[in-house]
């Protein structure tokens, strides 16, 4: 690996072997040098798990196309694949973490659910810039090549930039083609949830099962939002801070007789 060039750690929640990841791989071994540790499959949802309770493996991998990077697939979480690629795969700390892409959005309330951005947030927690890259698109056929260019500009920009402590990038891209793609808007988290209910169904043996399903609902009317920039034809580009501390509370708690 050169010293000339960034050293790039790239990772994911659909498995080393999706197209996003793919894609994203490709992009990065065009900026810097590249190290490629991520799950040996789906792991989307798992927001930042860790596993604590089952042998964890991490195998590299050989591939043809793997001949100009070295790349590792790991039995855990997102979080565990940043996690096992800083303490024994690397050689130094990177200089960037991406994440992604991911097979749909994870704007508004999905980034707490997300293991895209979970793997993120964990590269921010070791002091390391960190992005998640995520496409507004289920399909497994999903087209990535819209995301190139957009994804270049952020990248470039982290590396030039750098990002303060305690802060990742939250990217989100409408599907669309490169040329309806209205540009790139810095925004806030949209005020949203899910409505969510459980299908009851039966097993052939009798036993209940449930399988969720829901409806994500936008309460936020506001034009400065991750979900109006995807909804109007632009990528969302969200700050994210990984310290819950809801700050604006602190006085008012601190009036409570807590101690009496």
């Amino acid at each position: 690996m050169s010293k000339d060039k960034p050293l790039i750690l790239v990772t994911n929640d659909d498995g080393i072997t999706a197209p996003g990841i793919r894609h994203l791989i490709n992009i990065m071994k065009e900026i810097g040098d590249v190290v490629v540790v991520a799950p040996d499959s789906p792991q989307s949802g798992m927001g930042h798990a860790i596993t604590i309770n089952d042998n964890l493996y991490c195998d590299p991998v050989q591939l043809k196309e793997t001949e100009d990077h070295q790349e590792f697939s790991c039995s855990g979480t997102p979080a565990d694949c940043v996690k096992i690629a800083t303490q024994e795969v690397l050689k130094r700390k990177p200089d960037l973490c991406v994440s992604g892409i991911n097979h749909g959005s994870n704007s508004s309330i999905n980034v707490i659910y997300s293991g895209t951005m979970s793997a993120a947030v964990e590269a921010g927690t070791e002091g390391i810039p960190a992005i998640g890259f995520s496409l507004l698109d289920y399909s497994l056929t999903a087209d990535f090549k819209p995301t190139t260019k957009f994804i270049k500009t952020i990248t470039k920009r982290v590396l030039d930039e750098g990002m303060p402590q305690g802060m990742v990038l939250n990217v989100n891209f409408p599907k669309l083609t490169e040329k309806e793609i209205k540009g790139i808007k810095v925004c806030r988290q949209a005020k949203a949830h899910w409505v969510e209910e459980f299908d009851k169904r039966t097993n052939p043996q009798g036993r209940d099962y449930y399988w969720l399903t829901g409806k994500f609902v936008n309460q936020d009317e506001g034009e400065d939002t991750d979900e109006w920039a995807l909804e109007n034809g632009y990528v969302s580009l969200v700050p994210v801070q990984f310290d819950l501390t809801a700050h604006h509370y602190l006085k008012e708690l601190n009036t409570w007789s807590l101690n009496d």
